[in-house]
């Protein structure tokens, strides 16, 4: 979640996020735009479950 997409997808790459230092780097393949930062972080918690995931991957599919 963030305000500033093309910082933060730079802090993942540079190193500045430790949790995804180790995955170097980073490719943004999908975004989407929050109302509001409460309904941001829901939809942020639902992609990053096993649901969410799956929703994603379908997506992505259909796309290609």
């Amino acid at each position: 979640m963030t305000k500033d997409l093309e910082r933060r997808i730079q802090e993942h790459n540079t190193g500045k996020t430790k949790s995804t230092k180790g995955f170097r780097p980073w490719k943004l393949v999908y975004s989407e735009v929050a109302e509001d930062r409460v309904s941001a972080r829901n939809r942020e918690s639902f992609l990053k479950s096993g649901i969410g995931r799956e929703w994603i991957r379908k997506r992505l599919n259909e796309a290609s």
